[in-house]
């Protein structure tokens, strides 16, 4: 578990400020403690530095992984961000989407978001932008990117996208192997 580099870094908080905007901080300076991130096996752990210490009693060959996953590396060098980051930064999302009940189901299985399940969207959101999707009771479902700004979203037709599908609570069973 080494920390990450320079160019590491700002890919990660390049995709993070893409959700949570300034917000970063912090994660980073939290009241009960100063959290840090880790580079393990091409992964992003984000843990306590109380944690980091005591992890370093055990092989880097028998890690399997401590903290929680924010993502990944591709081969290309390119930050993919997983799911299990979802806890925290939704908190800090600047930019959000409610989906309709009716469309939660189809969102948790992989498909992109219609107008005709838009439930909600915070206003000046951009095209492109970053967008945290939640349930109508206010329960994180995943991450999106915002097809269309919020105002092209009230005059567009019911079976467009309005948001692209990312990543969501549903791939904890349909990728169980694939996430460790």
């Amino acid at each position: 578990m080494r920390p990450l580099t320079e160019e590491e870094t700002k890919a990660m908080f390049e995709k993070l400020s893409k959700y949570i905007g300034e917000n970063i901080k912090l994660l980073v300076d939290r009241p009960d403690g100063t959290y840090c991130f880790r580079l393990h096996n091409d992964r992003v752990y984000y843990m306590s530095e109380k944690l980091l210490k005591l992890s370093t009693n055990i092989c880097r060959t028998n890690l399997v992984s401590v903290g929680t996953c924010f993502g990944k590396f591709t081969k290309s060098k390119k930050f993919r961000l997983h799911i299990t980051a979802l806890d925290f930064l939704a908190p800090y999302a600047k930019f959000k989407v409610w989906v309709k009940p009716g469309a939660e189901q189809s969102f948790l299985y992989g498909n992109h978001i219609l107008k005709s399940g838009l439930g909600r969207i915070t206003e000046n959101t951009m095209q492109y932008q970053g967008v945290v999707v939640y349930s109508m009771s206010d329960v994180p479902l995943g991450f999106g990117v915002a097809a269309k700004t919020t105002q092209e979203c009230r005059r567009v037709d019911p079976m467009s996208i309005v948001v692209f599908h990312q990543t969501d609570v549903g791939e904890f069973i349909r990728n169980e192997d694939a996430l460790t």
